[in-house]
């Protein structure tokens, strides 16, 4: 089973994404989560995104093929994939078909998750972790049980991602509803997308990515 989860920046692909591998052996590929790695090891294409990513940019098409491109082959070939943060654009959704084609692998459904732009404004700015064993939180919606005070190791130190300031979401949410959402257009010319409603509750929306899958 091959999939693609999109939405916009704090839609929650990352959570379901790793609800769908747990429930059906399916690697999760983050585009996010390997140009960290990239950056964090110093590597001249991390260093690159990495620039980018934190000015709330999105990194070019040649960066992003050249760092998903072996890893998703390695993972279709086993159980299969769920891309979750790439393609973002037509042309990396074009170099997607061709690589795919030329392996003769297919993608199985592209499952958009619809949400709204301030709700995503709320839930991305709120965002932080604790700086010792990385428990997520929110300062509205998952506040640590005693206040400064981590739940799960106790420790006092959190931290926020550079990237999670109001301006830079906002201008991530502008790149994808610009250059993005054509992609969805390019993939229903194919008959693959699915739509689920990612404002529900999390439960809620990994019931309707399920009910997709099949």
């Amino acid at each position: 089973m091959n999939l693609v989860l999109f939405g916009p920046p704090g839609a929650g692909k990352g959570t379901q994404a790793k609800r769908l591998e747990e429930a059906y052996g399916i690697k999760q590929l983050s585009t996010g989560d390997m140009l960290r790695a990239e950056a964090a090891e110093g590597t001249a294409v991390g260093q690159r995104a990495d620039a980018l990513m934190k000015e709330g940019k999105l990194v070019p098409d040649d960066l992003i093929v050249e760092i998903v491109g072996d890893r998703l082959i390695r993972e279709a070939k086993r159980k299969g994939f769920i891309l979750d943060g790439f393609p973002r654009t037509v042309p990396q959704a074009e170099a997607l078909d061709g690589l795919l084609a030329r392996k003769g692998l297919a993608l199985d459904h592209v499952v958009s998750i619809e949400v709204d732009d301030e709700a995503m404004v709320e839930r991305i700015t709120g965002r932080f972790t604790c700086a010792r064993c990385g428990a997520g939180y929110h300062d509205t919606f998952q506040r640590p049980k005693v206040d400064g005070v981590c739940d799960v190791c106790g420790s006092t130190e959190f931290k926020r991602r550079s990237d999670d300031n109001e301006a830079t979401v906002r201008q991530r949410l502008a790149a994808y509803h610009d250059e993005t959402e054509p992609v969805l257009r390019h993939y229903e010319h194919q008959g693959l997308v699915r739509k689920v409603d990612g404002m529900a509750a999390i439960d809620d929306v990994t019931a309707q990515l399920e009910a997709v899958v099949g």
